[in-house]
């Protein structure tokens, strides 16, 4: 896909702040129907909630706790993103796991100022770590086979992977096992191609609108994980029809082994990699997650470079 199309998708998703961004009101209801026993934040943060009586304070405490305006690392794209042109926030389809409600606020780096009207997307894995729209790709190379073998020597993405896609380990971490800051401020998606779709599927895919406090919300569900890399979530912010973030977001590992011991996760066995041996994980991108009725509620901050000036 080429970078002058690009414009155009995000311009469209823009067209439809309106209807497809949500309200702090809509999204303090929507953490209300989980239901349940009042739960205690497991990641990053002193803050409790009750999914039956999320309050504005609630939710100003888990945010406040979720990151500041400190500009967020940036990471290469990986070799499995592409415009799935869903823009909605369930994306789970019909993929089974542990149910995750995402609220993710965009600020300036700078000014600290939310940032509305910009395009938040993200995608990642199933529980058996498949990538849709590219199940082939991800279940017989760098994305790690079902059942824990290795999907290719030291995890390289396979053999007919984008152009473009790093020669390092898979989601473009580096060979050193050094940072990856995608080679520009603000965390640029760093040259790598966008995937061409290798099948139809799109899910656990998708793109939500900020509204005027900067907020999108996605419910999707706990990500599974393959060789090489620990448990993740690859998000991506557009300003002003421009990739001004590319980044990734991670959980806590007591709340991993806690998820991968039901099903369907405990079918996939011989994980190798966790956030102490990631070479991407980096702190600052762990989610503040609370129990949410049957499932969780994580929040985070990502706080982007609009001027792309390193700030």
């Amino acid at each position: 896909m080429g970078h002058d199309h690009e414009g155009q998708r995000v311009s469209r998703r823009t067209a439809l702040a309106g209807i497809s961004s949500i309200g702090l009101g809509a999204l303090l209801a929507a953490c209300g129907q989980g239901g349940g026993s009042r739960a205690t934040t497991t990641t990053g943060a002193s803050a409790s909630v009750s999914p039956q009586s999320v309050t504005t304070e609630d939710l100003t405490s888990l945010f406040a706790a979720s990151g500041t305006c400190t500009l967020t690392a940036g990471t290469t794209q990986g070799p499995y993103y592409f415009d799935a042109d869903k823009i909605r926030g369930d994306i789970r389809e019909d993929r089974a796991g542990t149910r995750l409600r995402l609220a993710v606020r965009i600020q300036d780096s700078e000014s600290c100022a939310a940032i509305p009207n910009a395009v938040v997307e993200i995608w990642h894995c199933d529980a058996a770590g498949l990538y849709s729209g590219a199940e082939s790709l991800s279940s017989g190379g760098g994305g790690g086979a079902p059942g824990g073998a290795p999907g290719g020597a030291g995890g390289t993405p396979p053999a007919g992977a984008p152009s473009g896609a790093p020669a390092g380990g898979p989601d473009g971490a580096p060979p050193s096992g050094g940072p990856d800051t995608g080679g520009a401020p603000g965390g640029a998606a760093g040259g790598a191609a966008d995937l061409t779709p290798t099948d139809d599927k799109r899910y656990l895919r998708g793109a939500q609108v900020t509204n005027a406090d900067g907020i999108v919300q996605f419910t999707t569900i706990w990500p599974g994980w393959y060789a090489g890399r620990t448990v993740h979530i690859h998000a991506m912010v557009h300003v002003d029809n421009e990739r001004t973030l590319t980044t990734q977001l991670m959980m806590d590992e007591k709340l991993n082994s806690a998820v991968f011991a039901k099903e369907p996760y405990s079918r996939h066995t011989g994980r190798d990699t966790f956030n102490d041996g990631d070479s991407i994980y980096r702190p600052g991108m762990l989610l503040t997650v609370s129990e949410d009725g049957d499932g969780y509620l994580g929040v985070i901050t990502l706080a982007a470079d609009p001027d792309h000036n390193g700030k």
